[in-house]
């Protein structure tokens, strides 16, 4: 009984012309929102790939200081050594430009011969902006370079040794690539 109803009610709504247009209208709306949301939901989750690679200085930091621990925990046999790295500054954003260079010389002669020259050089250097989806513009990151070590502490038990202090300058040294200057091994005392 439920089916004949409901046939007869479609049957009604097939026959007038408005409930038609309108069944229409709804149906492109549907699929236009259907379609956009797929568009929009795409770049949010780029934007959020880009957003999880950087990488805050503390956190740099931290990883240094664990990375030589495990090799200075080796090296030494120690489990209780310490590891203290400084950075210089956070990480720094490398952004595309674009230069404009143009040069122009003029020459001026007097009527005794004595030739006056003038040459001018103007270079202008202007970041490469691109838009967001927001609409805001940003300049164009080509890449990020990573905080410079400013020095290293290592406080290890045995670091009085001269040897075993030698053994642990080299490490740090090669690892990070910085100078000798830079790397300080201390004896727990």
């Amino acid at each position: 009984m439920k089916t004949d109803n409901t046939a007869g009610w479609i049957q009604k709504l097939a026959g007038n012309d408005r409930a038609r247009r309108w069944i229409l209208i709804l149906g492109i709306a549907g699929i236009a929102l259907l379609f956009l949301s797929g568009f929009f939901g795409q770049n949010t989750e780029k934007e959020e790939e880009t957003e999880k690679t950087v990488v805050s200085s503390d956190a740099y930091a931290h990883q240094l200081e664990q990375n030589l621990l495990e090799i200075i925990r080796a090296i030494t046999g120690e489990e209780d050594a310490q590891v203290m790295v400084t950075l210089e500054s956070g990480a720094q954003q490398v952004y595309a430009t674009e230069e404009k260079q143009s040069a122009g010389s003029t020459q001026e002669q007097s009527d005794n011969s004595t030739v006056r020259s003038e040459s001018s050089d103007d270079r202008e250097t202007s970041y490469i902006l691109v838009k967001g989806s927001d609409g805001s513009q940003k300049a164009l990151s080509v890449t990020e370079l990573s905080p410079q070590v400013r020095g290293v502490v290592v406080v290890c038990g045995n670091g009085k040794d001269p040897q075993l202090e030698q053994d642990i300058i080299n490490a740090v040294t090669t690892a990070l690539q910085i100078s000798s200057t830079r790397v300080c091994v201390v004896g727990r005392g």
